[in-house]
């Protein structure tokens, strides 16, 4: 008999509501069973099961939460996760993990003497779009690659109304921010660059902090650019990829996001499909004939992340996301700023 893991979230904000909740909800293997509001009872609207606490403090200590998921600003990340761990619960960090190696480095510890599962939820690893590209290289469709461009790219002139993303601070800003997740994508692609070369900048008017950048990791032979802007209203494609066989094309077309804000329930049969409209186009050459066609996205599912928490808590099978995955992750973002700053290219 499937035994759930009564799971508490930080908060109950876009990312609680949006992103975790939903699949917390469908997913057997998962109890939403307890939300940090310290005002508000939005959760208990939307799920009337759910515990509601005012303090962090006194979820910690409601002995039935079993996995705490830290889904509150960046900047939080660190302290959050540690209390939780020293509870003895086991942790889900968002993106980024923390705000410096330090910090990542000590949670990383701090999990292993616990005995605890640690992972950072990077869930655009279940991307449609993603999952496409990852089976276009494992079936060595473009031969050697030589040059990839990766985009996550928005058009949005007014200030998010969340002010911790706006204002100056440690964690703040779209390389953090978006960056956790084109790094984390190139990271599990292509593995670590030899050196970065980063260039972070402030393009809007009222920002006050980063909504731009632009990276460039070096490899051996291959180059991968990744950018992301809060001032691109006609987006280019998400992935550009080049090889000395072909070509590979997509747009950033992942549904799933736009359905959970929609209030979709997930998990029905075609959860996940993209439109036909968004495929991406292959220009490559196979068995000596040129080959130009549209590729059939692969399908999404962030549930796909929890089935592999569920595996990890009660199987000791691999976690989906390490924390030391995430420590580089913020070990990157760290040089790029260092880059970007002197100007640069720094080795890793």
């Amino acid at each position: 008999m499937t035994t759930p893991i009564n799971t508490a979230l930080c908060s109950f904000g876009m990312s609680g509501l949006v992103f975790h909740s939903p699949f917390l909800a469908i997913n057997p293997h998962f109890k939403f069973y307890a939300v940090w509001e310290r005002s508000k009872n939005l959760a208990e609207e939307k799920y009337p099961d759910v515990k509601t606490y005012r303090t962090l403090e006194s979820m910690l200590a409601d002995d039935l939460v079993e996995l705490v998921i830290v889904n509150t600003p960046n900047y939080t990340h660190y302290e959050y996760s540690k209390r939780s761990l020293e509870a003895g619960k086991h942790v889900i960090v968002e993106k980024p993990f923390t705000v410096n190696v330090e910090q990542a480095d000590e949670l990383i510890a701090l999990a292993k003497k616990q005995n605890k599962i640690l992972s950072v939820y990077q869930n655009r690893r279940y991307d449609s779009d993603y999952k496409t590209i990852k089976k276009v290289l494992s079936e060595n469709l473009l031969g050697e690659l030589v040059e990839v461009e990766m985009h996550f790219d928005r058009f949005r002139e007014e200030l998010s109304p969340k002010e911790h993303k706006e204002t100056p601070g440690p964690g703040a800003g779209v390389l953090y921010d978006l960056g956790s997740h084109l790094i984390d994508q190139a990271l599990q692609l292509f593995g670590k660059p030899e050196k970065i070369f980063a260039d972070i900048r402030i393009i809007r008017p009222l920002s006050k902090v980063d909504d731009y950048f632009e990276l460039l990791f070096y490899y051996p032979r291959l180059r991968v650019r990744l950018k992301a802007s809060y001032v691109v209203r006609e987006a280019l494609p998400g992935y550009i990829l080049h090889g000395l066989k072909g070509s590979f094309i997509k747009p950033k077309t992942d549904m799933q996001e736009t359905l959970l804000k929609e209030g979709v329930i997930p998990g029905k049969k075609d959860w996940g499909t993209e439109p036909e409209t968004e495929r991406g186009l292959l220009h490559t050459e196979i068995k000596g004939k040129e080959v130009i066609e549209f590729i059939t996205s692969e399908r999404g599912n962030y549930n796909d992340y929890y089935e592999a928490i569920y595996d990890a808590i009660r199987n000791h099978e691999p976690l989906p996301v390490t924390a030391e995955e995430g420590a580089e992750v913020v070990r990157i973002i760290v040089t790029a700023f260092k880059s970007s700053e002197l100007q640069k290219v720094i080795e890793l």
